[in-house]
C-alpha cells in the first residue's frame, strides 16, 4: 500500500516563493518605474489580488486533486475565480477588472500554476488570449458588451486559431467568413482550443469565403458567440494530462453573428492573432515558473523525510544533484519571466511602437522557450526523487510531468520560439518563416 510520505499536503510558501509577496511594494508604488505606469492598481489593491489568489489556491487544490485523479473537468476552478474576483486581473477597472501590471498577473499565474497547469491555462484562455485582444483592438461598444461580463465570471472567453492542418503556420487556416445583411456568417472547425467547450465567446480567426491568395486571401478577427445549434462543440478527452481542464473543438456551420462583432480591421487577423499571442506566451512562461516551484517545494519535503539507507534521501548526493538542477531551474526561469513581463509593460505603454513591442516579442519568446524546458526538466527530475511513487498519480510530480509536456507545443512550439529569437538576433532578413 502506498503511504502518505511525500503525497499532496497543505502547503506552505518556501523562502523561493517570497518574491511573490515582496515584489508588490516596489512594482505598483508610485515612481518605481514602467510597471507602475502601465498598472492603475495600487500596492494596497496588489496585495489584497496576493492574497485572493492564495486564498483561491488553498481552495482549489483538494478539489483539484480529486477531479485530477477521476480525470474530470473541474468546474471550481471558474467558479472560485468568480468568487475570488479572480476573471479579469490585467483587466482596467472601469471593465471590472482589477488593473493590475503585467509582473503582478505573472506572479499570480506563477502561484496559480502550482496547483496544476490545467487550472492556469483557464486563466491563460479566458484573460491573455481572451480578454486581451478585445482590450487592445476591440471598438468601445464591443469592450463594455464583453469585459465587463467576461470579469463577472458570466462570459468565458477562448481564443480559436489553430484547426486541425492549421497549427503553427496558421495561414494555411481554411475557415472562412462572408457577409450577409448586417450578419457575418461563419463557417469551419477550430481544433485543440482551451476552454472551448464551455466559452460563452471565442476569438475566431477566418479568411474570406471563396478567396485564393493575396491580397484578398487575408485573415480577419471575430468575437463569435457560441450559442446556436450551428455551433457545435466538443469536449477532447484523449489527452495525457490537463484532465481537470476544457480542451475543444468546433464546428460553426453557417454560423451567423453580429456584423459588429469583427475584431479590429478586415484582413488584420494575423496581425491580432500574433500581438495576443506574445501575451499568452508570457502566461505559459509564468506558468512553468509555477510548475518548476512546486516540484521543488514537493521534492525538499520528500528528500528530508523519505528515508532509504539509514537516513533521509536529502542526504545522498545524487539526490541533491537533482535538487540543485532543478532550483537552477526555477532561479533562470523567474529571471526570464520578470524581465519578459517589464518588457511587456513598457510596450503595452506605447502602443504602436514596433519597437517595444519588439523587444517585448523577443523577451517573452526567450522566457517561454527556457522556462517550458526548463519546468520538463524539473519535473523529470523530481519523478526521479520520488522514485517508485514519482509514477503514480498520487503524487504532485507525475501529475506535472503528465500537464506540463504541452506547454512546449501551445502558445508558440520550442521551433518556432527558437526561430523568433534567432532570427531577432540575426536581422529580419534572416527570417526562417514568413
Amino acid at each position: 500500500m502506498v503511504d502518505s510520505v511525500g503525497a499532496a499536503s497543505e502547503p506552505h510558501r518556501p523562502p523561493f516563493q517570497e518574491p511573490f509577496v515582496n515584489h508588490v511594494d516596489t512594482i505598483a508604488a508610485p515612481g518605481s518605474g514602467t510597471s507602475a505606469n502601465a498598472s492603475s492598481a495600487t500596492p494596497e489593491e496588489c496585495a489584497q489580488l496576493v492574497a485572493d489568489v492564495e486564498a483561491y489556491c488553498q481552495e482549489i487544490r483538494p478539489l483539484e486533486e480529486i477531479a485530477y485523479l477521476e480525470h474530470e473537468p473541474n468546474p471550481a476552478i471558474a467558479e472560485l475565480a468568480k468568487k475570488y474576483n479572480m476573471l479579469g486581473m490585467s483587466m482596467p477597472k472601469k471593465y471590472g477588472g482589477r488593473a493590475v501590471d503585467s509582473l503582478t498577473y505573472a506572479r499570480a499565474l506563477v502561484r496559480i500554476n502550482r496547483e496544476g497547469t490545467g487550472v492556469r491555462t483557464f486563466f491563460s484562455g479566458h484573460t491573455s488570449i481572451g480578454q486581451f485582444p478585445i482590450l487592445k483592438y476591440g471598438t468601445e461598444e464591443q469592450k463594455d458588451r464583453y469585459l465587463p461580463a467576461s470579469c463577472r465570471g458570466e462570459c468565458t472567453l477562448a481564443f480559436g486559431l489553430t484547426e486541425p492542418d492549421a497549427g503553427s503556420n496558421p495561414l494555411e487556416g481554411t475557415c472562412t467568413w462572408r457577409r450577409e445583411g448586417d450578419k457575418f456568417i461563419l463557417n469551419g472547425v477550430k481544433y485543440l482550443i482551451s476552454n472551448g467547450s464551455i466559452a460563452d465567446a471565442v476569438i475566431v480567426f477566418a479568411f474570406p469565403e471563396g478567396s485564393t491568395g493575396q491580397p484578398d486571401r487575408r485573415m480577419s478577427a471575430f468575437i463569435v458567440d457560441t450559442a446556436g445549434d450551428t455551433f457545435e462543440a466538443e469536449a477532447l478527452h484523449a489527452k495525457p494530462g490537463m484532465y481537470t481542464s476544457d480542451t475543444a473543438m468546433f464546428e460553426m456551420t453557417d454560423h451567423p453573428i453580429s456584423g459588429d462583432n469583427m475584431l479590429g480591421d478586415e484582413g488584420n487577423g494575423f496581425r491580432i492573432a500574433m500581438h495576443t499571442l506574445v501575451s499568452g506566451r508570457l502566461s505559459v512562461a509564468s506558468g512553468c515558473l509555477g510548475t518548476i516551484e512546486d516540484c521543488l517545494e514537493e521534492c525538499l519535503r520528500y528528500a528530508r523525510e523519505r528515508k532509504q539507507h539509514g537516513k533521509p534521501i536529502g542526504k545522498h548526493q545524487l539526490v541533491q544533484q537533482h535538487i540543485a538542477r532543478i532550483e537552477m531551474m526555477r532561479s533562470t526561469a523567474d529571471a526570464l519571466v520578470e524581465r519578459a513581463a517589464i518588457a511587456k509593460d513598457k510596450a503595452d505603454a506605447a502602443p504602436g511602437d514596433k519597437e517595444e513591442l519588439g523587444r517585448a516579442d523577443f523577451a517573452i519568446a526567450e522566457a517561454k522557450y527556457w522556462a517550458s524546458n526548463a519546468a520538463w526538466e524539473a519535473v523529470d527530475r523530481a519523478v526521479q526523487v520520488f522514485g517508485g511513487r514519482g509514477w503514480s498519480e498520487l503524487y504532485r510530480p507525475f501529475r506535472h510531468l503528465q500537464d506540463v509536456r504541452v506547454c512546449r507545443i501551445y502558445e508558440g512550439t520550442d521551433e518556432i520560439m527558437q526561430l523568433k529569437i534567432a532570427s531577432s538576433l540575426l536581422g529580419k532578413e534572416f527570417a526562417a518563416f514568413g
